[in-house]
């Protein structure tokens, strides 16, 4: 089998940290035996340079061809405004593609700072409805001003979307030691929209006795996020909960640096890392290219379940072996976990770490 990805670097240290994710990845399937035909793309800056829209014409018919894509960080707050040539690439590719599934990971190291030790969580974000309103409508946008006075804000849920994360969250809980999954809702104020997402979990939960399952307040879950955070398994909730409360997480953990992400439907994966742009490291070679080097190995380990490939699975825990070793013997990372390597320095001793583990 050759797999088809796509390389889509995106803006500011996207142009570090893409490159050192497509070389340990690239490592990972030569070591497997994994057949990739690698696509570069040009997005954000670079394709309007190239195409004058920061989506070139002909992207999203491309992409839907491939078997899944890295897409880098976008800059888009430094776009030109109210000019339709400069869009941000996520919400677009979210609605597109129906990136109803955003898998998140937290997982703390040994010899990492963080605020708590033995954390080893995932969750499982819905990302097309709720209330995110720049990506939960078909046409138009979710938010409105009907008067100088009034401002309204559209919120979706449904029962389909729902009971896909819902889904999503069980199967990779079935996989994991713990086997447990919270679903965090608010049903005790939004008694419909939260209400019909706590009653599809439940109804999902029914279909795996294996699996625990528990329902958490979403307030009540920031709490102990922060107190005990160990407590917690697989995670699955809505958009905004789940957009606020992985950034909780990931200061949990040591930062934003530390937070790899993957985007998916029932037929594409894009692999995406948490973190922003950050342009004003950019250019210095100073980033911490673990988050999108570990959503390299999560687009490998769906590819792997999805194409039913087993060397993209091998290749997947071989990434993360690498990383692990990395981080343990702490000689190669870079200034925000506590070393003085440069980004292409630790993807080096990562792809390097990939032939030897």
């Amino acid at each position: 089998m050759t797999l088809t990805i796509g390389i889509l670097e995106g803006d500011d240290i996207g142009l570090e940290v893409v490159p050192e994710c497509v070389k340990v990845m690239k490592e990972a399937a030569s070591r497997t035996g994994l057949t990739i035909d690698w696509r570069p793309m040009p997005i954000a800056r670079k394709g309007h340079e190239a195409a004058g829209h920061t989506i070139p014409p002909g992207t999203l018919e491309t992409l839907a061809t491939f078997d899944g894509w890295i897409l880098g960080p976008i800059g888009h707050r430094e776009y030109p405004k109210n000019d339709p040539t400069w869009v941000n690439a996520h919400p677009v590719f979210r609605q597109h593609f129906g990136f109803y599934a955003n898998y998140k990971p937290f997982k703390s190291y040994p010899n990492l700072p963080s605020i708590h030790k033995d954390i080893d969580m995932l969750f499982l974000r819905e990302t097309t409805e709720g209330f995110k309103v720049d990506a939960n409508l078909f046409k138009g946008y979710g938010e409105f001003m009907p008067t100088e006075e009034l401002a309204v804000g559209v919120c979706i849920t449904t029962r389909t979307k729902s009971r896909l994360i819902a889904e999503a969250a069980f199967e990779a809980a079935r996989h994991r030691k713990r086997r447990k999954v919270s679903a965090v809702h608010k049903n005790t104020v939004y008694r419909m929209g939260d209400g019909l997402f706590a009653e599809e979990c439940r109804k999902v939960a029914a279909r795996y006795p294996d699996v625990e399952f528990e329902e958490v307040i979403v307030d009540t879950c920031a709490l102990r996020l922060v107190m005990k955070p160990q407590q917690y398994d697989v995670i699955v909730t809505t958009n905004l909960y789940g957009d606020i409360l992985t950034d909780e997480a990931a200061g949990l953990v040591g930062g934003l640096g530390l937070a790899p992400g993957l985007n998916a439907s029932r037929t594409h994966a894009m692999a995406q890392a948490t973190h922003g742009s950050a342009p004003d490291i950019a250019g210095k070679n100073i980033a911490n290219p673990y988050a999108m080097i570990m959503s390299g190995k999560m687009l490998f380990d769906w590819l792997g379940m999805k194409r039913n490939e087993p060397k993209a699975a091998e290749a997947g825990k071989l990434i993360e072996r690498a990383v692990e070793r990395v981080i343990a013997e702490a000689r190669h990372l870079t200034v925000d976990l506590g070393g003085s390597a440069s980004t292409k320095q630790m993807g080096d001793a990562i792809a390097k770490a990939v032939a030897t583990v």
